[in-house]
């Protein structure tokens, strides 16, 4: 009975259009060219390099596509018991007619040439976006990203800010800034003024969210106007090298951002934990892992100073889901979001999925994001989700909770779709 029920569920899911609240799409290129570009997605180059393939085979320069795929099937064989490869599985099949449950030296080639044919024919983003029943997707832009030469209502901006806050110190970004605003960096006051523009220009394109990604031991607060911020400013504009004047510059832009997310009505998203560059000989993205030791307690005078911003937050490693939904149960502003990373696993996404709904109000959760770079991936791993989000309303909702099918069914479309409308605004 649960299994039959799951599956109705799960059925009806899968016929909702969605609009996916973060991804790592280039709306310039939005669509993959040959399967290069689908395996040359970090997960499948980590996972190769993982089992044994060396990274100057994976990253060598100048390799054809074809060769690049060629090398890494001789590791993806092994990685067979991996969710990722079943998102491949399962994209080859919807997308390009692959019969076969195993990838192998003997079918690779033939998939390859197939889907590449495909994927030239010249309304092939518009076939994927449609099969994936995908109607919008969210960018990552940089901060001096000049939002051209795209659909922005299919293409949903999104203010990264990342090097805004971390990397200030460097003259290339500072120069950035520079070109962006029209403002050369010289104060505080100049700072916040160059920020304004860039929120501006944002929101004249139809931005929908500010993000940023951030590391274990960063914690945001307020830097008052003063000799203790002009001094710390002047180092880092100066290119002195000192750790507390970058802290000090960081909170500052950080805090500076979110004053201005309450001006421009915009959600600010946190991806909490990342440590970058733990193994700095992986492959290209390959490098970031969690730190457990991070906890939220190191955001709470960013959540009580902005009570009218938005924070979908997402947690880099599953350990630290229990705080998250204990925030989001107290703060009215503090969101779940997704499931990022290394907690995009369905062993965790379940775990992760009935402690918020269990918890959490259901206005208040952000079920699923893709955080792809090509479009084909939307399908498997929305997928994934639909499924998952149909066994825990099927299991502890119907069965568990005698609710009638459709009223789980409702909040399961709330959790996907209703509530990326109302919280980002779409």
């Amino acid at each position: 009975m649960s299994r039959d029920l799951a599956q109705r569920l799960f059925h009806e899911l899968e016929q909702l259009v969605l609009i996916d609240p973060h991804s790592h799409i280039n709306p310039h290129a939005a669509a993959s060219r040959t399967l290069a570009d689908i395996l040359g997605y970090h997960y499948y180059t980590e996972l190769a390099h993982s089992a044994g393939l060396p990274k100057d085979r994976i990253e060598e320069p100048g390799i054809s596509p074809k060769e690049k795929v060629g090398r890494l099937i001789e590791k993806l064989t092994e990685i067979d018991n991996t969710v990722q490869l079943s998102w491949f599985l399962d994209l080859a099949k919807s997308f390009f007619g692959f019969e076969h449950d195993e990838l192998t030296l003997q079918n690779w080639e033939r998939l390859y040439d197939g889907a590449e044919k495909k994927m030239a024919q010249p309304d092939w983003e518009d076939q994927v976006l449609k099969i994936s029943k995908l109607e919008a997707v969210f960018l990552t832009n940089d901060f001096d990203d000049p939002l051209t030469g795209f659909d922005t209502k299919r293409y949903i901006p999104c203010l990264r800010t990342d090097d805004l806050v971390f990397h200030f110190d460097k003259a290339p970004t500072r120069e950035r800034f520079a070109k962006a605003t029209g403002v050369t960096p010289t104060n505080a006051a100049s700072i916040r003024n160059g920020i304004g523009k860039l929120f501006t220009h944002f929101q004249s394109k139809g931005v929908r969210a500010c993000a940023i990604s951030l590391p274990p031991d960063f914690s945001p607060a307020p830097v008052p106007a003063g000799p203790a911020l002009d001094a710390a400013l002047a180092k880092v504009l100066g290119g002195q090298d000192c750790a507390d004047s970058r802290r000090l510059v960081s909170q500052f832009v950080f805090w500076t951002l979110a004053e201005f997310c309450v001006e421009f009505k915009l959600p600010f998203d946190l991806m909490i934990g990342v440590n970058r560059k733990v193994y700095p000989s992986g492959v290209h993205q390959g490098q970031d892992l969690f730190d457990k030791r991070v906890s939220l307690i190191q955001y709470k005078d960013l959540f009580n100073a902005f009570p009218t911003v938005k924070f979908p937050i997402s947690v880099l490693g599953q350990t630290s889901n229990q705080e998250l939904v204990s925030y989001a149960w107290i703060f009215p502003n503090v969101i779940t979001h997704g499931s990022w990373w290394y907690s995009n696993i369905p062993s965790y996404i379940e775990l992760d999925t009935k402690s918020r709904l269990e918890a959490v109000p259901r206005t208040k959760q952000i079920g699923y994001y893709s955080d792809m770079y090509k479009l084909e991936f939307g399908l498997p791993k929305f997928r994934m989700y639909r499924r998952i989000l149909a066994k825990v309303l099927a299991e502890d909702f119907v069965i568990g909770r005698g609710w009638l099918e459709t009223r789980a069914l409702e909040l399961g479309k709330t959790v996907l779709r209703g509530n990326v409308e109302q919280i980002f605004g779409v």
